[in-house]
């Protein structure tokens, strides 16, 4: 989470009129100077990153001399084996984030393949796992890591994805080289930019650019973009003095200079003795000071609804905001939480979100811009210098009871989006289509393409949504309704391998709520498809000790169907291992299971494999017994296709055990069950192991015969 305010060392655009109604219309009580009229809503704020930033030459021109001077790893000549990193270090506000996108944006040409970056700070402040900002790298750059692997696994994927490329990496908002370390690249062409708030001890060759306050020049400058020139002439020594009360921070500049833009007969004394009679709490630090003053004038300038939809936008997931998620946190109309956004995003308290994903990969030339709302409405990021002081006020000021309400009213309005957005993966006509069309259109899209977008551009902020559901923890059963929609709609929208790793870590979540509030059934189906996901991935000894827990979980639960499920999952796990008797028992554990419930069709599939299991290991007499069993099983449950493969698979094993001509008898025995099922594929398998058991019996021409019958067969099947 970037702690980049709107302007943040930018110089912001013009400030414009704002609306007399809606959400700001109300004076305030407590307001600090007049506030002035308009008629009309004001455009968003541009992004941060599309304005010249104001001052910072001098560290920018130091940040790229760093580039190429040369490192502790090429002292002996020999060029060094890992990306250069340059680190820009300084306190939220003080403009770290956007003089790392100045320098990105200067360096964008020498570097083709583009701009990897990262937030390496999540929305509740805790440092991001090194894991999952890995694999959202991973993926930006288009490469799909298993899911659930290791933090070295995904770390080893990253380097070998950057290797041979020439790409800039910016890990914004890291909170330790622990952190970092993980990411960087063996790739001497891709130059690594980080923004800290301290070093990065551990980490070598790295020389910090540390920021402090801008000089009064551009501070200044900052301030006359926002409050016009004439104001700054008439009274340069007051700006002066504001922009030291400010102690030069960008952000706080910005919040001040938005304080003034809103208050055209006020002048800069007004600001400066607005700024000074702001009480402070006593244990605030020095240079936190700046920030929290400027902050707190603007806050307090605000009328009360409005300073209540301000609070509750650090509830949002990944602190991304719009006027419909505004709405439903607060529970006022969409409009007036426009208008609030937008005020917000003048004065400096938000910063409109120019598309960018938390992880992404920008080429040259552009940006994949993920889209605005279901109905097209703004976004807008809280800055993360501002998100604790708002998670403060909201603690203060909002009762739990009213903060776990819009939690719950947020999270009802993401499932009911994602309930369309799968709605959408349907044809024109369908159930799901013609419900979801009398929904509001905020949470309506108009084709399937624009819902598959959406759903990969908030993919990261849907998983915070149902991670927010499962802290919460008082939700009822609204976390497990947005989990299950958002499975649902990944799977509609994704085929099932590319949504693996999401569908990973919804199932831990399921599996995190499940074992908090005892639902055996509910720990039972997590574990099973996090073993699933294990077994697919190669990990079978964590597929193993999960099947075992969801065999326990559906026992507890008396789940029948979940139970046999992980038995004959466990007697494949064995399988793989390698360990057939094991695999034979287990597979005896869920037949059992089978022929109590009178489940004959899944018995007899039993019996094959328990059949498999002996042949594998030589034990022809019970392989032969298994297959046969299997075969009757199948006639008397009425499936013809199931018995003639069960009855080929008695010839297989008939013939491995030495018994070609009886191999051969109950081959065309399953020839003639297979015609009356109709199934030509294994018609086709049939003939061509027929020819094969000819041939051993030195009877080429008849051979010939039922191969050719057998490639003709299979040439007319479909494919």
């Amino acid at each position: 989470m970037t702690d980049q305010a709107v302007g943040g060392g930018q110089l912001p655009p013009e400030a414009t009129s704002r609306p007399a109604g809606g959400a700001m219309a109300a004076p305030s009580r407590r307001a600090s100077g007049p506030r002035r009229d308009g008629a009309t809503l004001p455009a968003p704020a541009a992004p941060p990153t599309a304005g010249r930033i104001a001052g910072r030459r001098r560290e920018l021109k130091a940040l790229r001399a760093d580039i190429e001077r040369t490192g502790l790893d090429t002292l002996t000549g020999r060029r060094g084996t890992r990306s250069r990193v340059l680190l820009i270090a300084g306190r939220p506000g003080s403009g770290r984030t956007a003089l790392a996108e100045a320098l990105l944006r200067e360096l964008a040409a020498d570097y083709p393949d583009g701009v990897l970056r990262a937030a390496l700070t999540g929305r509740d402040g805790e440092a991001a796992a090194p894991e999952a900002i890995a694999r959202e790298l991973l993926d930006a750059l288009g490469t799909t890591a298993p899911p659930g692997a290791p933090e070295d696994e995904l770390s080893e994927l990253l380097r070998d994805a950057l290797a041979g490329r020439r790409a800039l990496l910016f890990l914004d908002d890291a909170q330790g080289a622990e952190q970092v370390e993980p990411l960087l690249p063996d790739a001497p062409d891709c130059l690594v930019v980080v923004v800290s708030q301290g070093p990065l001890t551990g980490i070598p060759d790295v020389r910090p650019c540390t920021l402090g306050g801008l000089d009064t020049a551009a501070a200044v400058e900052i301030l006359a973009r926002y409050a016009g020139p004439t104001r700054i002439t008439v009274d340069p020594r007051t700006a002066d003095a504001v922009a030291e009360k400010c102690a030069g921070q960008p952000a706080a500049l910005v919040l001040a200079g938005g304080w003034l833009a809103d208050r055209p007969k006020s002048s800069l004394a007004d600001l400066y003795q607005a700024l000074a009679a702001v009480p402070l709490p006593a244990d605030i630090s020095s240079g936190a000071r700046p920030l929290v003053r400027a902050f707190q004038l603007v806050y307090d300038a605000l009328p009360p609804p409005a300073a209540r939809i301000l609070r509750l936008t650090v509830l949002a997931p990944g602190c991304l905001v719009d006027a419909p998620t505004a709405s439903a946190l607060a529970g006022c109309s969409v409009s007036t939480a426009g208008a609030a956004l937008a005020e917000f995003a003048a004065l400096g308290l938000l910063r409109p979100d120019a598309g960018t994903p938390p992880c992404s990969l920008l080429e040259r030339g552009g940006q994949d811009a993920a889209p605005d709302g279901a109905a097209g409405h703004p976004q807008y990021r809280v800055p993360g210098c501002l998100a604790p002081l708002l998670a403060t006020l909201l603690e203060e000021y909002e009762r739990p009871a009213d903060i776990q309400l819009a939690r719950a009213r947020m999270l009802q309005r993401t499932v009911r989006l994602l309930v369309s957005c799968r709605a959408m993966s349907e044809e024109p006509g369908s159930p799901a289509r013609q419900k979801v069309a009398g929904l509001p259109r905020s949470l309506r899209f108009p084709s399937r393409a624009a819902a598959a977008r959406w759903l990969r551009g908030r993919r990261a902020v849907l998983l915070d949504a149902a991670r927010i559901a499962v802290a919460d923890g008082e939700l009822d059963t609204l976390d497990r309704r947005l989990m299950a929609a958002l499975t649902r709609t990944l799977l509609a929208h994704q085929s099932p391998e590319e949504a693996a790793p999401d569908l990973y870590a919804l199932h831990c979540l399921v599996l995190e709520v499940a074992q908090r509030r005892r639902l055996p059934r509910e720990m039972a189906a997590a574990l099973l498809n996090l073993a699933d996901l294990d077994a697919h991935a190669g990990r079978t000894a964590a597929a193993l000790t999960r099947y075992r827990g969801a065999l326990e979980a559906a026992r507890a639960a008396d789940d029948p169907v979940a139970t046999g499920r992980a038995l004959e999952s466990l007697g494949g796990m064995y399988g793989e291992l390698g360990d057939w008797q094991r695999a034979a028992d287990w597979y005896g554990r869920a037949l059992e299971l089978r022929l109590a419930r009178g489940e004959r069709v899944d018995a007899a599939r039993l019996h094959g494999r328990i059949g498999g299991a002996h042949a594998q290991v030589a034990r022809w007499d019970e392989a032969l017994r298994e297959w046969r069993t299997a075969a009757r099983t199948y006639r008397r449950a009425g499936d013809l296709a199931g018995q003639a493969r069960a009855t080929g698979e008695l010839a297989h094993v008939q013939e491995c055990a030495g018994r070609p001509q009886e191999a051969l008898r109950t081959a065309r025995e399953a020839l003639e069950t297979v015609r009356k099922a109709g199934d030509g594929h294994l018609e086709a398998a049939l003939q061509l192991r027929i020819a094969d058991t000819l041939e051993r019996l030195g009877d080429p021409a008849a051979a010939r015969l039922h191969r050719a019958a057998g490639e003709r067969l299979l040439a007319d099947q479909p494919d």
